[in-house]
């Protein structure tokens, strides 16, 4: 904030830290139906949630470089979200163990990426030749 003209006003950076924190806000409720989908103690979502809004947006900006590399990651995300809402939907009717859930998740992201990183590397065999 600074005085201009007798007045207190906000300076652009004040814009650029409430869009900051409210990236983190949206990481974190972005997150609680993926920790739903794995587990069912109160604990485990509510410090899941505490760590997704202290670290997910440097792991963002971490990966947001790498972010063109995996052009499967999307797909692999969606079939993530409709693999926890199948099982958020159907959990009256059949509760896989917790390691069920967390193996159909790792699989899923890690075909994305390794099909990511293959199709890349031919791209770029395919225009070296």
């Amino acid at each position: 904030f600074t005085m201009a003209r007798g007045k207190w006003l906000a300076t652009p950076l004040f814009a650029v830290l409430v869009m900051v924190e409210a990236t983190d806000l949206v990481f974190a409720v972005d997150s609680i139906p993926a920790v739903l989908g794995v587990a069912r103690e109160q604990f485990v979502v509510f410090s899941s949630n505490a760590f997704a809004i202290l670290g997910l947006r440097s792991l963002y900006f971490c990966l947001s470089g790498l972010a063109d590399r995996f052009r499967f990651l999307n797909v692999g995300l969606g079939f993530v979200l409709g693999f926890v809402g199948a099982k958020m939907l159907l959990v009256e009717f059949w509760d896989p163990p917790e390691w069920l859930g967390l193996a159909v998740i790792v699989v899923i992201l890690t075909t994305a990426v390794v099909a990511s990183l293959a199709v890349e590397r031919r791209d770029s065999r395919d225009a070296g030749a």
